[in-house]
């Protein structure tokens, strides 16, 4: 059987993983096939670790419990060679409508996946505050970018002011502008970019709440830095051809805070809504 990702994944870390998560790691590669079939405490005992150390294994992988890594598991073992995101594309005879669907198949799972890994009080925290903010600026770069613009022009329909530069030099002044009470949203599915973890450590410098958006990996200076962490599944190879999964799960978190903050404000927002969406079609009928 062709090796997952998930697996290839456990592999690959395994000099970071703790004494305890070691043995769970170890015992999972090499019994994949019938983990899916086990619970918590069955695994824990057959790899001489506690249960709380299996589920501290799933966090460091990125998946936020053992039921989740067990549907994560039986997905990649059943469909292992629907693997889109590294250079063995290439080698693949698939024609574009097979394509097409295993692109629509991992994007769908990636952003499933997001809802075992994401905090709850996380997210609550982020709501409140976000409802409660001056000034909301995004940023992120490279394949982060595409999520921080659809923030920015979001929050803006929705009467915040809420800006994105991609150009770093441009976004300085912005940052320098915030204080207290104003929002910096940092994207980086990594939580390692380097312009994305100084513009962030800057806004808080300044006062401003840093909201991270970025993969479950606790080591990472993002998670680190940031004060509210909305943290999606590690969905990447390092090697990849693009980012696909992770920019779903990032654009998916923006809408869900869109749609969270529009719920709690779409009363006070509503008329500005109806007169854009007038504008909207009558600037349409202009020859």
């Amino acid at each position: 059987m062709k090796a997952s990702t998930l697996l290839f994944k456990i592999e690959s870390n395994m000099d970071q993983f703790s004494p305890a998560e070691k043995k769970v790691a170890m015992y999972i590669m090499e019994n994949a096939e019938i983990v899916p079939n086990l619970t918590t405490k069955e695994v824990s005992t057959n790899a001489g670790a506690s249960e709380a150390s299996v589920v501290r294994f799933c966090k460091s992988i990125g998946i936020g419990s053992f039921k989740a890594f067990k549907i994560a598991l039986v997905r990649e073992l059943t469909i292992a060679d629907y693997n889109i995101n590294d250079f063995s594309v290439m080698n693949t005879e698939d024609g574009p409508y097979d394509l097409f669907n295993k692109v629509t198949y991992v994007n769908k799972a990636a952003i499933e996946a997001s809802v075992t890994a994401i905090d709850k009080k996380e997210l609550e925290k982020a709501a409140d505050c976000i409802v409660n903010a001056g000034k909301i600026i995004f940023y992120g770069v490279g394949g982060s970018a595409t999520p921080a613009m659809d923030g920015a022009y979001k929050f803006t329909r929705l009467g915040f002011t809420a800006m994105m530069l991609s150009d770093f030099h441009m976004m300085l002044p912005l940052v320098t502008n915030l204080k207290e009470g104003d929002i910096f949203v940092a994207i980086s599915t990594s939580g390692r970019t380097r312009d994305v973890l100084e513009m962030a450590q800057y806004a808080k410098r300044q006062g401003a709440t840093v909201i991270g958006i970025t993969k479950l990996d606790q080591s990472s200076p993002l998670y680190k830095e940031a004060d509210i962490r909305l943290c999606m599944p590690d969905v990447e190879q390092d090697h990849r051809i693009a980012s696909i999964a992770s920019r779903m799960t990032q654009l998916n978190m923006i809408d869900a805070l869109y749609v969270i903050t529009f719920n709690r404000i779409g009363n006070k927002v509503l008329d500005q809504f109806m007169e854009t969406r007038e504008e909207a079609l009558r600037l349409r009928k202009l020859k």
